[in-house]
């Protein structure tokens, strides 16, 4: 047995060595997920046994290597859910729970039968959470990789969505064939040029593939506004997420393909991150 006391005090010094900022807060979160007890039953004990603190102090081996901590400890919550994470695909943040929130906004009736495409679905997050909100809907969600493919359907039985789903390895909406109410994506939108400088845990760990925006990072926006005419149903709203200062650039780009812009939604930290644009032109077949 060791002190509880005696691993957290070590376990700080570490962070802070690691300049991990709020080490305190950290160190307390890996013991938690090391002993199985929430912060109340971590606060009850004094005393941690051999095989915990094994677990604990190889968690923080890797913390201090900026691992993030979503990938130590293989989930991470995201709007009401609780989801498998893996170095396969981006982790869900909280940023992109804006995308939920608007959704909300601009179709309110939760009732309505909506059928809603997820376009780089990673861990499947936007879709299973609007899924969750709208218990009469039913979704896709598409991703380049395989691997992030077979996560999201992880994630869909996982979260009890899965009879209402269906996950798809493709090249944006290439290998689709007909039209959706509603339209999600959080595509690779950092500037290539400045995916080595964003903070290790992001650049060192993260896959690549799902940061990477091109040269101006606009270059995913391009096809998924140039695609919208023929996925979306006529009426039907595309979502995306975006970087900062990318707001006016990727409504120009959806502009120029007939959408029109409908609505704006900053995160918690008041950035523009959400975009609703809308579909007006001739419907064609849907899948509604």
């Amino acid at each position: 047995m060791i002190a509880k006391d005696t691993l957290l005090q070590n376990a700080v010094q570490v962070l802070k060595e690691a300049e991990i900022e709020d080490a305190r807060w950290e160190a307390r979160l890996l013991l938690c997920w090391a002993t199985g007890l929430d912060a109340a039953g971590l606060w009850q004990i004094d005393q941690i046994n051999d095989v915990q603190a094994d677990r604990f102090e190889k968690a923080l081996e890797r913390r201090a290597t900026r691992e993030p901590m979503a990938f130590i400890t293989g989930e991470t919550g995201f709007w009401t859910l609780d989801l498998e994470t893996a170095p396969d695909t981006l982790i869900p943040r909280g940023d992109s729970e804006s995308l939920i929130e608007v959704l909300l906004a601009v179709r309110p009736d939760q009732k309505v039968p909506l059928s809603i495409l997820d376009l780089g679905t990673g861990t499947g997050c936007l879709l299973l959470a609007a899924l969750s909100e709208y218990p009469n809907a039913w979704g896709v969600g598409v991703d380049l990789a395989p691997q992030a493919v077979d996560l999201a359907r992880r994630n869909a039985r996982r979260t009890g969505l899965a009879e209402r789903c269906m996950f798809l390895a493709g090249h944006w909406g290439d290998a689709l064939c007909g039209r959706f109410d509603v339209v999600l994506s959080n595509p690779p939108y950092i500037e290539s040029a400045d995916i080595a400088g964003l903070m290790p845990e992001v650049s060192r760990y993260e896959p690549v593939r799902a940061l990477d925006g091109g040269n101006d990072g606009l270059e995913a926006y391009r096809l998924i506004c140039k695609a919208m005419p023929t996925l979306l149903v006529s009426g039907g709203h595309v979502i995306l997420e975006m970087g900062i200062g990318q707001m006016e650039a990727v409504s120009a780009l959806g502009r120029c393909n007939g959408l029109h812009e409908v609505a704006r939604r900053a995160d918690l930290g008041g950035v523009e991150r959400a975009l609703v644009m809308r579909w007006t032109g001739s419907q064609g077949k849907t899948l509604a």
